[in-house]
């Protein structure tokens, strides 16, 4: 039962309009941004939330939208006790603290998508890597990877999933800032998976002298559609071929998350 049906005749009705349907899960938390005209019936809606979904444990109410370089939102908590998820993905699993962390969901069939193409013993680097969910899977193929994280929060959590994943033996992870191409070895990599975080553009010119040639970049950028020609023909001057593009997901009006798939030319 979706969420209004589940409070239609609780919520007055001129309310109820204002009650979206849709809701984040990140394992077994929900998390929803309630507008304030909602806020003093928060509670009955995080209680038709649990009783309706048996696997959620935690309801939260974003209270502001992701900031700073660790691109995290603040959150209150409607019920439960817990801000750390448990979350599985494709057989692999993650905890984290939301409200300490940056995490999205909706990149789940990427990080799959790019991880059915690592071949054992590739040299993969995963910079803004996050608590490792596109580290992880290519390390369990047999890659041996170097995952870089900025975000101290993050990287504790990163290195709770390393172990959790028992992928120790095949991952570095490194505390630093990506752009800091000191904290890389000589070697160059065969493939690097870049989930550019929003407003840090022009990693692909810092990474690209660390890659072999006919080696892949997994580039995440963000632009408008009409961008792309222009954009593709940019890569093509750079020295890259994209063998594959698309968007996978909005983040402001007009504006997607695009990943392109780049092969350095040899």
């Amino acid at each position: 039962m979706r969420l209004r049906e589940q409070l239609a005749g609780t919520l007055p009705g001129e309310l109820l309009q204002h009650l979206s349907n849709h809701f984040d899960v990140i394992g077994d938390i929900a998390i929803l941004t309630l507008p304030p005209e909602l806020l003093p019936y928060k509670q009955l809606v995080a209680a038709a939330i649990i009783t309706n979904r048996r696997n959620i444990y935690t309801v939260l109410n974003k209270t502001m939208m992701l900031s700073g370089d660790s691109r995290t939102a603040s959150y209150e908590i409607l019920a439960g006790t817990s801000m750390i998820a448990r979350y599985q993905e494709f057989g692999f699993q993650y905890r984290f603290n939301v409200s300490r962390v940056f995490f999205n969901v909706h990149l789940a069939y990427e990080r799959m998508r790019i991880a059915d193409q690592v071949e054992p013993g590739e040299r993969v680097l995963v910079p803004f890597c996050g608590v490792g969910p596109f580290a992880i899977p290519a390390a369990a193929k047999g890659a041996e990877v170097i995952a870089i994280e900025n975000n101290p929060d993050a990287y504790h959590w990163l290195q709770e999933n390393v172990a959790l994943n028992r992928v120790r033996q095949s991952m570095t992870v490194i505390l630093g800032d990506a752009f800091d191409t000191s904290l890389l070895p000589r070697n160059r990599f065969d493939r690097a998976i870049v989930p550019t975080p929003y407003g840090r553009e022009g990693f692909l010119e810092v990474i690209a002298p660390h890659i072999q040639r006919g080696g892949l970049i997994h580039y995440y950028t963000f632009r408008k559609k009409h961008q792309i020609p222009g954009l593709l023909d940019e890569y093509e001057q750079k020295g890259f071929s994209a063998t594959f593009y698309r968007p996978c997901g909005n983040v402001a009006p007009g504006v997607n998350r695009w990943v392109f798939d780049l092969e350095r030319d040899g």
